[in-house]
């Protein structure tokens, strides 16, 4: 996430433009360079292929940016679509890099923010073609929950189902068999819509 002055500052260079939950902000194969800086709510980055099967890449939420992969000049590598009611601020390419220039701050900062998204994707590719998809479950429940006192671990945001095979790559029924069988076992449970690792999870399904 951006230090607070930084984040205000490169938002000022933008014009700021809301959206209502479910609405497309970018779209895989655009020619565009605009960053959005998302100042409230959240969005999700996905890709699609021409049968309608969806793959969430990563979820962002407030104080991050999305679109500096079109720095390069090429078109977009996947889409964007509003979660909730969002708020951006968004900044032209020229704008963009006359910034980075003037603040090399935010270019480190840019830097590594790529080569995370680098290292998310190798571990994406690495997951698909190594995990079976009882793994690949575990793996996003573990990555987004974080350990309470009472030794559980709680989700940091709601999931559905269709939203968990979405961000694994998975059908939904699959998904629907392993949290059947893990809350018949007292693995899994529910708070406040949020799921809850109740106590470790199996190695293997």
């Amino acid at each position: 996430m951006l230090d607070d002055a930084l984040l205000r500052e490169i938002a000022g260079k933008g014009g700021i433009k809301r959206y209502p939950a479910h609405a497309i902000l970018i779209n895989e194969g655009d020619p565009s360079d605009s960053l959005y800086i998302l100042l409230s709510g959240r969005v999700k980055v996905y890709s699609t292929n021409p049968e309608g099967k969806e793959v969430v890449i990563a979820i962002h939420g407030v104080g991050e940016y999305i679109g500096e992969l079109s720095l390069d000049g090429g078109v977009r590598s996947a889409s964007v679509m509003t979660l909730e009611p969002t708020t951006c601020s968004v900044v032209s390419g020229s704008s963009l890099r006359e910034f980075i220039a003037a603040h090399p701050d935010f270019a480190s900062h840019l830097i590594r923010k790529l080569i995370r998204s680098v290292r998310q994707a190798t571990e994406s590719v690495k997951s698909l073609a190594l995990e079976d998809v009882y793994a690949r479950v575990v793996r996003l429940l573990t990555d987004l929950s974080d350990p309470g006192p009472d030794g559980q671990r709680r989700l940091r945001e709601r999931l559905t189902q269709q939203g968990i095979a979405d961000r694994i790559g998975s059908s939904r029924e699959m998904v629907s068999r392993i949290f059947k069988d893990l809350g018949t076992g007292g693995y899994i449970g529910q708070d406040d819509g949020r799921i809850v690792i109740v106590r470790k999870l199996p190695t293997a399904w």
